[in-house]
């Protein structure tokens, strides 16, 4: 008896050093990348139906999401053009259509779509993201949630220095407004990040899942939901398995000595 609590006493503690280590309570891990742009509605609508599919599947997976920059329009005046009127050049006849459908896809997330305010390049909101994410992951998503919301829904200048740090505080960002003072703060972290994720793709919300699945659009969470799914096994969750497996088998011989 004394032989084999000896050998499990040292056996059982690896596989749980190892599950320690993988950061992981014994789920799948799943890491999510992200390419979007803050003054694209869809990419919003994105995030929206991505959060419900991960609520709605925590008790199977473990989730790291980042997000990555896109801008959609480099050239972009950063004082800022009247949203409305920049809509009605840019689409013409069809704003309106697009406005409406906007509304009633908002209106299904329980928010109202509008189209107050100024619109303009996005690159602060960018460094302010970036900045976030190096932080804490839970800061950089919550952060999106907030400037997504603001300028969406609320009218805010998703250029202005003001509603950023707002923003920022009110997730736990520490030190943004003295980030944002600096205005060469994040700027090469950024043009990284978008040569890495952003330079090969064409269009967003795009979504890289365990650095191989990729979605793209705003899609439905039960999009997400089968693509979690589906996912074949990483390398870790097969290390897990046989360390499992073997320290079992070894564990049942063992007790049956």
């Amino acid at each position: 008896m004394f032989f084999a609590l000896s050998i499990t006493n040292g056996i059982l503690p690896r596989y749980t050093r190892f599950m320690a280590q993988s950061n992981s309570n014994g789920k799948k891990l799943i890491r999510i990348d992200v390419s979007a742009d803050t003054v694209c509605p869809w990419c919003f609508v994105g995030k929206k139906n991505l959060d419900k599919a991960i609520d709605s599947s925590k008790d199977q997976f473990d989730f790291e999401v980042r997000w990555h920059p896109y801008i959609l329009n480099p050239s972009a005046p950063k004082e800022g053009v009247v949203k409305e009127k920049f809509y009605r050049e840019k689409f013409g006849p069809q704003s309106e259509r697009i406005e409406a459908r906007m509304a009633e896809v908002f209106r299904g997330h329980g928010l109202d779509y509008d189209v107050l305010g100024l619109t303009g390049n996005s690159l602060e909101s960018h460094r302010i993201i970036n900045y976030a994410g190096r932080q804490a992951l839970d800061k950089q998503h919550a952060l999106v949630e907030e400037i997504c919301l603001g300028y969406f829904t609320k009218g805010k200048y998703i250029g202005d220095q003001e509603f950023l740090i707002e923003a920022a505080n009110k997730v736990g960002v520490e030190g943004a407004e003295e980030f944002l003072n600096d205005p060469k703060n994040g700027l090469q972290e950024v043009y990284a990040d978008l040569e890495k994720y952003s330079g090969s793709i064409s269009g967003v919300p795009y979504y890289v899942i365990n650095g191989k699945r990729r979605l793209s659009g705003g899609q439905p969470p039960e999009v997400f939901l089968r693509t979690f799914k589906r996912l074949p096994k990483t390398i870790r969750d097969m290390i897990l398995d046989f360390l499992f497996y073997s320290e079992l088998l070894l564990l049942l011989i063992v007790c049956s000595c």
